[in-house]
């Protein structure tokens, strides 16, 4: 009887207290509401901050696309990527080093421009000198100037004969939706004309290992396997990484 009476007990207790966690379950818990509208407003001041907040945050979405097409991390990542294809070292280093290292390449090797535009365009604008619109205009400056150094001009007729445009006079005339593709595809020209030079040497090796193996009669045994150290050490001892980086930064005007 007295167990009976204990086991009672602890059933009455854990039904009562489920009873009140279910009342406490049950209970609404406040969330938080966004609320977005679009009002009226009578300060003028109002409007331009908010477009200066709208200009800022289109700039923000498309600034990975300015930074792949209207700087060097093109012909940058490009030629890293025919460095590692070279010595066959698969995924040695990963792509999260390579896009690591051609960001900060390109943060260097840009960073005249940007200070140009820093103390040009941006501090002038912060400071209340100029105008949204002179500052963008000042801004697009050196960017330009940096582009047209590193384009072709058979590819600026290119896109300009596409576009069905008049010939510009000088090439400051030419409207920058005809320049940044005119610069893409010269940088993709310019990273593959670099990275023939690279293969070269490591295509050499393969030849001379392939041409071992066969005289001495080894074919079953893949010549990569047998290159690959000889393209390594070959890759270490000329300082290979100090020489594409330099080749890299000295080849923009």
């Amino acid at each position: 009887m007295r167990g009976l009476r204990v086991i009672l007990i602890v059933v009455l207790t854990v039904s009562v207290l489920w009873a009140h966690a279910g009342v406490a379950l049950a209970q609404p818990v406040p969330l938080p509401a966004l609320d977005i509208r679009v009002g009226t407003s009578d300060e003028p001041e109002d409007v331009a901050v908010t477009l200066q907040i709208l200009a800022a945050l289109t700039i923000l979405s498309l600034a990975p696309a300015i930074l792949v097409m209207m700087t060097s991390f093109t012909r940058v990542v490009v030629v890293l990527s025919f460095v590692r294809t070279a010595l066959g070292t698969q995924n040695l280093p990963p792509n999260q080093v390579l896009i690591g290292l051609a960001l900060f390449l390109t943060f260097f090797i840009m960073s005249p421009v940007w200070n140009r535009i820093n103390a040009d365009a941006l501090q002038p604008y912060l400071a209340g000198e100029i105008t949204q619109q002179e500052a963008l205009a000042l801004a697009e400056v050196p960017i330009r100037e940096f582009m047209l150094r590193n384009t072709r001009e058979k590819d600026l007729e290119l896109f300009v004969s596409m576009a069905g445009a008049e010939v510009p006079d000088t090439p400051e005339d030419v409207p920058t939706l005809l320049l940044i593709p005119a610069f893409a595809i010269s940088e993709l020209k310019t990273a593959f004309q670099i990275g023939f030079v690279i293969f070269i040497p490591f295509i050499v090796i393969d030849m001379i290992v392939a041409s071992t193996l066969m005289s001495m009669g080894m074919l079953m045994l893949p010549p990569m396997m047998i290159s690959f150290p000889f393209k390594v050490l070959l890759f270490v001892m000329v300082d290979g990484w100090h020489l594409v980086i330099r080749s890299l930064v000295t080849s923009f005007q």
